[in-house]
């Protein structure tokens, strides 16, 4: 009987000889042009500012490009600091039943490996679909619980993904794709007690890391456990339950592809993904009644079952912790009618109105089950009125999906933000193209602009 290791090794190896359709591929550049542009948003936070100054003395010494300047590094260090800075804002896109950011893991890695060796734009995809394909089929075996145990799935489990990935762009055989994933569970790590801190986007950067030097060092010949999964001693006994992955992965490969089965969540606001809906209805019933903050008394938010893990700060202090407060993106929605980049300043935390509304509202999930994920807001109005709203789909999710031109409507937005001179419609045309043009002749085209 095959290891799980040797299950996937034997899919990746063969992978990239699969026939993705156009869409397919549309779906992974798609993901590139989200990720760059929240990257190009969060380039001036603190935490990307620090981790740059960091890594600046070994600047020029490689070939991938960091995204938010002209400079280059080497792999490693560029997929580390393009992840941090893609993630910082919280505004990244999420596969729902990983809990967790599926391109912050995959897409900077892969970018720095596509240009270190010259690949081109089919390549990435290629390689794209094959790590989202094989984090699907952890997620649905494990990533609940994995979630709930307080381990951060975006780099926890989102470095197997990343390593897999890695190993199809490089070309890698079955036995050295098996080691790059032992070695990826040798650096598995991230926890949500950083949530609301630098450190979450830091353990984004440190998954990204991982996949790129998980990856070359098993090309190199570096050698790692071959049941590094489902050992006695491996990633599903230590990070999970000791689920059975076998008939998931059996799967891996099988139409329809989870890129398109499950898809990918494009988020509208730059903050918690647990927020989303209830930040929909907040502000559907605002629109629907004409609502303002001072005419409601209370709020009831009530989610479905571990809806709430991720909202740890009921009375945020700063922009970062409001990220993660389902108390206040209720309240912002309700007092300003949109939420937006600016939504998470440190001062717009701090407003009166907002303080003293946060402490009249509730929230408490339901039983049941954790999928399908949904977020429901009652308010109480000082009228004596009550209104409700229950959100099931979020707009931007893979059931509601944006169309192109909403996407390019955020990265204008996003470039906005980020002072990026380029114009959003021309950098989405040029990814979108992908298809007929080596990586590196996208990126750093993408870069002149952004110093």
């Amino acid at each position: 009987m095959k290891t799980a290791s040797a299950t996937i090794a034997t899919f990746a190896a063969n992978f990239r000889n699969y026939a993705l359709t156009p869409a397919q591929r549309h779906l992974a550049y798609r993901a590139l042009v989200d990720t760059y542009a929240v990257a190009i948003a969060g380039r001036h936070e603190d935490a990307p500012r620090i981790a740059r100054a960091y890594v600046a003395d070994i600047a020029g010494q490689g070939r991938a490009s960091v995204w938010a300047s002209d400079e280059s590094m080497r792999a490693e260090e560029a997929a580390w600091l393009n992840a941090i800075t893609a993630h910082v804002l919280d505004y990244d896109d999420v596969m729902q039943p990983m809990r967790g950011h599926i391109s912050a893991a995959l897409v900077p890695p892969l970018a720095a490996l596509a240009q270190q060796i010259g690949a081109s734009g089919r390549d990435y995809a290629q390689a794209y679909i094959a790590g989202f394909e094989v984090l699907a089929k952890f997620s649905r075996v494990m990533a609940i619980e994995h979630y709930s145990k307080g381990w951060h799935s975006t780099s926890a489990l989102g470095v197997l993904g990343g390593a897999i990935a890695g190993s199809v762009l490089l070309g890698l055989d079955e036995s050295r794709t098996a080691h790059a994933l032992g070695l990826a569970v040798a650096q598995a790590g991230g926890t949500r007690q950083n949530f609301g801190t630098m450190a979450k986007s830091f353990q984004a950067g440190q998954c990204a890391a991982a996949a790129v030097r998980a990856c070359l060092l098993a090309q190199a010949g570096f050698t790692a456990a071959t049941e590094s999964i489902d050992g006695n001693y491996g990633y599903l006994a230590l990070y999970a339950n000791r689920e059975d992955a076998g008939p998931a992965l059996a799967e891996l490969g099988i139409a329809p592809l989870d890129i398109e089965a499950i898809g990918i969540d494009i988020k509208k606001y730059p903050c918690c993904y647990a927020t989303g809906r209830g930040i929909d209805a907040a502000l559907a019933l605002r629109q629907a009644h004409g609502l303002t903050l001072d005419a409601v008394e209370s709020a009831q938010v009530t989610t479905s079952a571990r809806g709430l893990e991720a909202v740890i700060y009921p009375r945020p202090t700063n922009g970062l912790e409001a990220k993660f407060s389902i108390e206040y993106t209720t309240a912002a929605a309700l007092l300003d009618g949109s939420i937006g980049l600016s939504s998470f300043d440190d001062a717009s935390v701090m407003r009166p109105a907002i303080r003293d509304f946060l402490p009249r509202i509730s929230k408490s999930e339901a039983a049941g089950n954790a999928l399908p994920r949904w977020t429901e807001l009652k308010l109480t109005l000082k009228s004596g009125d009550i209104v409700n709203k229950r959100v099931v789909i979020a707009r931007g999710d893979s059931g509601d999906p944006l169309s192109d031109d909403e996407l390019i409507a955020k990265v204008t937005d996003c470039f906005a933000y980020g002072r990026h001179e380029s114009a959003a419609r021309d950098f989405a045309a040029r990814a979108f193209a992908m298809d007929g043009l080596r990586f590196d002749e996208v990126l750093p085209a993408l870069q002149r602009s952004a110093a």
